[in-house]
């Protein structure tokens, strides 16, 4: 099963949204079209926190951003 990472409520969102200004995206449209394979519906998810972004997904958008681990406060679980 694919490790997920869980942030406290809200800030899954904020984590998203920080990203969004850091690519200068306009929508969360907008950032599937720098060629994620994922779907705007899981993306839609993500961003309202019904499910929780896989590892994978979330170490690629932080390479991206150049977002700091360190003050995220998350953990990765399986």
């Amino acid at each position: 099963m694919e490790e997920r990472v869980l942030f406290k409520k809200g800030k899954q969102r904020e984590f998203l949204d920080e990203v969004l200004v850091r690519l200068h995206c306009v929508s969360l449209r907008s950032l599937l079209q720098i060629g994620f394979a994922i779907s705007y519906a899981q993306l839609k998810n993500y961003y309202s926190e019904r499910r929780l972004l896989p590892r994978n997904f979330f170490e690629e958008l932080l390479y991206l951003s150049k977002i700091n681990l360190e003050p995220l406060h998350i953990e990765f679980i399986s």
